[in-house]
């Protein structure tokens, strides 16, 4: 990608991060249309008590596959086979079925809210699709698909300001363009940041192409939401949904491990980021990594050891067993800890509140803090 290796506002340290959205910020929204309600709304959802808050929650947009289809339909169509080859035709197959059937969770927010009360979960920090990213859009498209994703969760924000805080998405393959989107997303449509994949286009978040986004990121006070979408293994874990079960947690491993080795978390010390799936295998493997820290020169090129960086980054609940949301609250700190169902896919988890009331040897205090209290923070809920 040849846009993304010679990014102008390619940066060596964050003193150069006041770059400022100019020709890149979409046109057609005008400032101050999407507001989004005053942070005390979001109190008033939890009813007297602290609200729970889920902050791995997905919004799918079909006018995105609409433009598409008209626009780049043969990219779309190879795309998707991409990803068939990586995740196998079973899989493929079943997961079309499954957004099928998901659609109505994924569009309308009476289901959405439906299902919300049925959780116990009073927030939703909504999040759009990953299945949406399109990074292999040209720059016209994809400027016009991520504006309609990001206007579509800051109207749903608008709507229902007492039940949903937004993340949008940026056009992460135009460096440029998506510091941008960011500027656009957290000034002008009141998001809280955005979610982005473990790779664009094959390169790593770490590339210096990217600089200028996390400069961007740090200045705005954004949250990144780290969210993998198919993996680097390719086939040799195309068979049973491997993809997922394996694929997701090396995604997010693998990425997180770069940014602390080569320098990024270094170089922009206050980045919000929040990591899917716990953070993927990096907790639970930490003192490995802490091990070559300590006898490998190659990877001694950052400030601190491994586990250091992990107790700077926040991490959703989605570890499926309490027992192992118990070793991640020791290993990073419990608050780093938020409440993650991954809404509505099937790889969720949404016994919400009984699953942090069994992870052992909280008080209620640690609790509440972990449904709620440490993502109100972290997003500026104010609970």
């Amino acid at each position: 990608m040849h846009q993304m290796r010679t990014c102008a506002c390619m940066v060596a340290s964050h003193s150069h991060a006041g770059h400022q959205a100019s020709s890149g910020t979409p046109a057609r929204a005008q400032p101050g249309r999407h507001q989004h309600s005053a942070p005390e709304t979001i109190l008033a959802a939890g009813r007297g008590k602290s609200p729970t808050i889920d902050v791995h929650c997905h919004v799918m947009v079909p006018q995105v596959e609409l433009i598409l289809d008209i626009e780049a339909s043969v990219e779309k169509q190879a795309a998707a086979m991409a990803l068939l080859e990586g995740q196998g035709r079973p899989s493929t197959e079943y997961n079309q079925r499954m957004f099928r059937e998901l659609e109505p969770k994924m569009t309308l927010p009476e289901v959405r809210l439906k299902d919300m009360d049925s959780m116990g979960v009073d927030v939703q920090i909504l999040s759009p699709s990953p299945t949406q990213y399109y990074y292999w859009a040209a720059p016209s498209l994809a400027e016009k698909i991520v504006r309609m994703q990001n206007e579509t969760v800051a109207n749903l924000c608008r709507l229902h300001p007492e039940r949903f805080a937004g993340l949008g998405t940026v056009s992460l393959q135009y460096p440029e363009l998506a510091v941008a989107q960011l500027e656009y997303a957290m000034r002008v449509l009141g998001l809280k940041g955005v979610e982005i994949s473990t790779q664009v286009n094959g390169l790593e978040l770490s590339d210096p192409a990217f600089e200028c986004f996390w400069a961007a990121a740090e200045r705005l006070g954004a949250v990144v939401f780290l969210h993998p979408l198919g993996c680097s293994l390719g086939q040799r874990i195309g068979h049973f949904y491997l993809s997922n079960m394996i694929g997701q947690p090396v995604e997010t491993a693998t990425a997180l491990a770069l940014l602390m080795f080569s320098g990024v978390m270094d170089r922009y010390p206050d980045l919000k980021l929040l990591a899917a799936h716990g953070g993927g295998f990096l907790p639970f493997y930490a003192g490995r990594f802490d091990h070559g820290y300590k006898v490998r020169p190659e990877a001694q090129g950052m400030k601190y050891s491994p586990s250091d960086y992990l107790r700077r980054i926040h991490y959703d609940s989605l570890v499926y067993e309490p027992a192992a949301l118990r070793y991640l609250i020791d290993k990073v700190g419990l608050e780093r800890i938020v409440i993650g169902t991954d809404y509505p896919f099937d790889m969720g988890h949404y016994d919400v509140s009984p699953y942090v009331m069994a992870v052992p040897g909280l008080d209620e205090a640690e609790q509440k803090a972990i449904l709620g209290g440490n993502a109100a923070r972290l997003f500026g809920l104010l609970a």
